[in-house]
């Protein structure tokens, strides 16, 4: 059976080819997880109008990350946590923090976007990434104090 793919496949191939495929594999799994289509003309139609309105919305969400970015460049949070001894954090802060912190200010940001490499285990200031968009990154600075 021939199909068009309808999303990048690691084995098959890229979006928009067209490729032979056994009859059970295409019905039982490629189609209805929506990785492909059957091979027909209508459907090369909706798959190129799939493709428009994918740009689109790609490019609307890449002007959306760019003006976020643009507002985060000036903002600081500080996330108050208690000390111990020599100042050493009970805990530490993570990017769920972060992202509280955030949305108290007014900007919610998935903790998943927050390129935090390890827990921030001192206290101090710093520069935390932020992953806004595949192509477009944020820095944050980041101030961990007393409670």
């Amino acid at each position: 059976m021939e199909i068009i793919l309808r999303k990048d496949h690691d084995k098959l191939g890229k979006i928009g080819e067209v490729v032979k495929v056994k009859d059970g594999y295409a019905r039982n799994y490629l189609i209805p997880r929506g990785i492909a289509y059957i091979a027909s003309e209508p459907n090369k139609k909706r798959l190129e109008n799939d493709l428009k309105q994918q740009s689109w919305r790609e490019q609307k969400d890449r002007k959306h990350a760019e003006v976020l970015s643009e507002k985060l460049k000036n903002v600081s949070c500080t996330i108050p946590m208690q000390v111990g001894e020599e100042d050493k954090l009970f805990g530490s802060v993570t990017s769920q923090h972060i992202a509280e912190n955030l949305e108290k200010e007014g900007y919610k940001i998935d903790k998943r976007k927050i390129l935090l490499e390890e827990p921030i285990k001192s206290l101090g200031i710093y520069s935390v990434p932020l992953k806004l968009h595949p192509e477009v990154e944020a820095t944050i600075k980041v101030w961990v104090v007393k409670e």
